[in-house]
């Protein structure tokens, strides 16, 4: 008997990364060093594939983070990303309750398609990881769903893939909408890159590669 359809998707993409649930991740930040400067957003879109085995954007979720006590925030880094820290309509919050908000909807989702635990995907995906695992350390949070050091880097990726390693010229290769005026805000960033991390891994399908290879 064939399988329904809801239970064939989640099947699927917890086949295709060998038990890993691929979530897509932006931080924005006050610097470069993950152990004393601030994170001041981050941004997570959930991934899902269809009954074909393409993946597509399901969810997305987003956070502005007050400065941790003692934080670094260096100017160049605000005025590169144009978050104003003092502004009220942020609506920042504490760093520890934004994490634990963004990862409870990735941990059901890790349950819910029957994956071990989720891997990180993001444009230089080790500074985005350094950041939110420091961030997690920092908050004392001992159910981190992400992979502590394995990642999927869409800048390696895309290097292979369209020739181009900064997200912007990437997306272009690909043919995906990019607005420089838009980019820097985590929101942005994570979506642009979950479409590209998405158009790689279904082009690599489109091309006899997984479930053919």
């Amino acid at each position: 008997m064939e399988m329904p359809e809801e239970l064939l998707r989640p099947a699927l993409i917890a086949q295709r990364f060998r038990g890993f649930l691929p979530v897509v991740i932006d931080v924005e930040t006050g610097g470069f060093n993950a152990k004393t400067d601030a994170m001041l957003e981050i941004a997570a879109v959930i991934l899902e594939m269809d009954s074909q085995g393409n993946l597509q954007i399901k969810d997305h979720y987003s956070k502005n983070i007050e400065p941790f006590p003692g934080a670094v925030v260096e100017q160049a880094a605000l005025e590169f990303t144009g978050i104003d820290i003092y502004d009220p309509e942020r609506n920042a919050e504490d760093e520890g309750d934004a994490l634990r908000e963004i990862f409870q909807p990735i941990r059901r989702e890790v349950s819910e398609t029957g994956c071990t635990r989720a891997v990180m995907v993001a444009h230089n995906a080790h500074f985005d990881l350094g950041f939110v695992n420091a961030a997690a350390e920092r908050a004392q949070i001992k159910r981190n769903p992400f992979h502590p050091f394995s990642c999927f880097d869409t800048s390696s990726l895309s290097g292979l893939a369209y020739g181009q390693t900064v997200l912007a010229k990437a997306c272009q290769a690909a043919k995906i909408d990019f607005n420089n005026q838009d980019a820097h805000s985590a929101l942005y960033d994570t979506t642009k890159t979950a479409e590209l991390f998405c158009s790689i891994v279904n082009r690599w399908k489109e091309l006899g590669g997984w479930p053919n290879s």
